[in-house]
């Protein structure tokens, strides 16, 4: 870069050589920088500010599409709200947490026989909720597919925590912007993401579903507290809550639907390898990855405190 020229008018004509000026400090005089240098570090540190807030901008727009939030600002997107965890993916297994009651009732299923109190989901997710900063009723459908994935799979050794950590960076546990959820585990309004159209990271998806879930009928979108893509939904859609129907913005069964699907094709997340692999199945990122062990360490460590 050339040095700027001389603003002041005239200044071609002055004596040759940086015009100084003193400060007496009662021993010795203190000469001033030139002015001229001056200006030059001024706007070579100006210019650098815009450089570095150009990048800023860059990073901030390619977080909002990598996370399915082109429509926020940074401080509402669920991911970027959770620091990665300083981990290795694939040597760090599931975190250990306090296990939902294995007498709780699922959906569906009959009711023990002798009848007597028994310890249910509704309580165990009250007793944590407090200390692992997680809605009791988002814990309530955790901890259901957490039993109900180790009835079906117990080699998988899924823990719930696994599927709060997922949740907490897709939706906030589906309270993205305001969304609530109800009794029933319904999440409203409906949490939908960004177009799938090769963007930011994406992969391009064309509309598989007619625009029934998403309201798009031309491109894909995710959908509810486990953003769930409408192809993969249509593959892994459960009912977590037996009321026949299968919603994926309903937490219930997201949550059940999240549990299977990373349990697919054998996985084992007691292991490193076996989580690491079930999570970036989600979103293949290593960022990602570890922003979602950062959210399930810490449950897992308040839900025994």
């Amino acid at each position: 870069m050339s040095a700027p020229t001389d603003p002041t008018p005239g200044s071609r004509d002055r004596v040759p050589g940086p015009r100084r000026s003193t400060v007496r400090s009662g021993r010795d005089a203190e000469v001033a920088p030139p002015p001229r240098r001056l200006a030059l570090v001024g706007r070579l540190g100006l210019v650098l500010l815009l450089l570095l807030a150009a990048v800023a901008t860059v990073v901030v727009v390619s977080q909002r599409h990598q996370f399915g939030r082109q429509d926020a600002g940074a401080e509402e997107i669920p991911a970027l709200e959770v620091e990665p965890a300083p981990v290795q993916l694939g040597t760090v297994a599931q975190p250990s947490a306090l296990a939902p009651p294995a007498l709780a009732q699922l959906p569906g299923a009959p009711a023990p026989a002798g009848g007597g109190p028994r310890a249910t989901l509704a309580s165990w997710a009250s007793g944590i909720s407090e200390r692992v900063d997680v809605p009791a009723r988002a814990l309530q459908a955790y901890g259901m597919a957490d039993l109900a994935v180790k009835s079906e799979q117990p080699e998988c050794n899924l823990s719930w925590v696994t599927i709060a950590g997922l949740a907490r960076i897709e939706s906030n546990h589906g309270r993205y912007r305001g969304a609530t959820i109800a009794d029933t585990g319904k999440v409203t309004p409906p949490i939908i993401g960004v177009p799938l159209d090769g963007t930011g990271g994406n992969r391009t998806i064309g509309d598989t579903d007619g625009g029934v879930l998403d309201g798009d009928t031309a491109l894909d979108r995710a959908v509810g507290p486990l953003q769930f893509i409408p192809s993969t939904w249509a593959r892994w859609r459960s009912d977590g809550n037996g009321d026949g129907v299968a919603d994926p913005n309903n937490i219930d069964d997201a949550a059940l639907a999240a549990g299977r699907y990373l349990c697919a094709g054998g996985r084992d997340l007691a292991t490193g390898p076996g989580w690491r692999a079930a999570v970036l199945s989600y979103n293949n990122s290593d960022e990602y990855g570890r922003r979602v062990y950062a959210a399930a360490d810490s449950y897992a460590g308040a839900s025994q405190a």
